[in-house]
């Protein structure tokens, strides 16, 4: 692992000196030794005006793999730029799951990028297209090995010698009956380990399939759960379609979280090197609907500046009250996306959570609600400033708590992403209910 950490390094080193120096001859020579892997990440790190220039080195058979390797604004960016014969030739080394994903890139040019293949390996394409991208048929490939149960471990080893290569990651291979339909796996070891006279049947192992239109989260459960490396996909009548491969539930999860994390952020899925404008226009949105929640909660301040303006240590403790609920719901919240993300939170426990992190909000609302109150009368020897500010903090913790559930629950059922939004809600409710109570309190006891 070391040695392969290091030999990408020493690459992309090679190659930015190379694009320094201008030595473009030498850097396509460096190009066609190397992983697309590696490529990929080289000119994802260059900025637009030099991406473009280096791409044009990229060898042709291995512009598939480089540009499946590269993240989805970027390569959109770069297909966009590309001939047809271009587009097509480079969809040619990959399997049909990774050509779809190239294709959903490019929406408009889809069409015309399928008329231009032959008829088969369209309608090959075409199967996949069918599917979204998020779910089990958007993720399979086509490429697999199915064999009948009525024929002997030989007749089944003398076809696997006579196909020119056998797709990756076959461990298995899949049982049909003669119309398709698919009744079973039948392991590569079980066929190495018995007679060439026994029957595939006396080997076959039932179950081992996914519905096409199963969620790819759920899919992904399953490969986690199961320890898989490939598992078929059939449709409604149990025809086998195709399968997926761990390395397509791979490539699923590090997209999920390269977004989710960019989600969270409040961005999409934005290019680092993109130019100012366009990248300005990608985190806009939110900024201005944080923009319209914090003058929410200023509102709320100023509709009691008459009190901050009789007692000036209000303004002094209202960023406790504050910044304790945004932590604790911010807490609550990373717990629940997590769980919702990893399909543990179900329509049987979400009461339980609920409860529960009510239960966390109390205690830690009357642990830290002694701690600031004692802060509060030691700093201004005020008892009903403490006893003010204690019980606002602890309110705030309740409700903190309480919205970090409920938030990204609502978020979800109204299908809209909680990473994206629930922390610009979860921080208005914080801040409004922090300072309302505090202030409020304040004004009833003190002023």
């Amino acid at each position: 692992m070391q040695n392969t950490e290091n030999h990408h390094q020493l690459f992309l080193h090679q190659s930015q000196q190379l694009i320094e120096v201008h030595s473009f001859e030498r850097l396509a020579e460096l190009f066609s030794e190397n992983h697309p892997a590696d490529i990929a990440s080289l000119i994802s790190s260059l900025p637009q005006n030099i991406r473009e220039q280096i791409w044009q080195l990229v060898p042709e058979e291995m512009s598939g793999e480089v540009l499946n390797e590269i993240d989805d604004s970027i390569r959109s960016s770069l297909l966009g730029e590309m001939e047809t014969a271009q587009v097509i030739s480079a969809l040619s080394s990959l399997d049909e799951d990774e050509q779809a994903d190239l294709l959903q890139d490019i929406p408009e040019r889809t069409e015309e990028i399928l008329q231009g293949m032959d008829f088969d390996r369209r309608q090959r394409l075409e199967a996949v297209l069918y599917y979204p991208e998020d779910v089990a048929g958007g993720l399979m490939d086509l490429d697999t090995i199915a064999v009948r149960a009525d024929v002997s471990v030989g007749v089944v080893l003398r076809y696997l010698h006579k196909l020119s290569s056998i797709p990756e990651s076959t461990n298995k291979l899949f049982v049909t009956d003669r119309k398709g339909v698919y009744r079973g796996q039948l392991f590569i070891t079980s066929l190495l380990t018995h007679d060439h006279d026994t029957m595939v049947e006396a080997l076959l192992q039932n179950g081992g399939s996914i519905s096409a239109n199963t969620p790819a989260q759920e899919a992904a459960e399953i490969f986690a759960k199961l320890d898989l490396i490939s598992l078929a996909v059939v449709d409604d009548k149990n025809i086998l379609l195709g399968r997926i491969t761990v390395d397509d539930i791979v490539d699923f999860l590090r997209d999920s979280n390269q977004n989710s994390m960019l989600k969270l952020a409040g961005t999409t899925n934005e290019d680092a090197f993109s130019s100012v404008l366009k990248s300005s226009q990608y985190r806009a949105l939110w900024l201005g609907i944080n923009l319209i929640t914090a003058l929410l909660a200023s509102w709320v301040i100023l509709e009691f500046q008459e009190a901050i303006d009789k007692l000036v240590a209000l303004a002094v403790l209202m960023p406790i009250v504050a910044s304790m609920g945004g932590i604790a719901g911010s807490q609550t919240l990373s717990v629940i996306i997590r769980s919702l993300a990893l399909g543990q939170l179900r329509k049987g426990n979400k009461v339980w959570m609920l409860r529960k992190e009510i239960g966390i909000g109390l205690l830690n609302g009357i642990l830290w609600a002694i701690m600031v109150s004692s802060i509060a009368f030691w700093w201004f020897s005020s008892s009903l400033l403490s006893i003010t500010i204690g019980v606002a903090v602890f309110i705030n913790l309740v409700v903190a708590t309480s919205s970090g559930v409920i938030v990204p629950l609502i978020m979800q059922r109204l299908d809209i992403d909680p990473a994206i939004s629930g922390g610009v809600i979860l921080t208005t409710i914080t801040d409004v209910v922090g300072f309302f109570s505090f202030l409020g309190l304040a004004s009833l006891l003190i002023l």
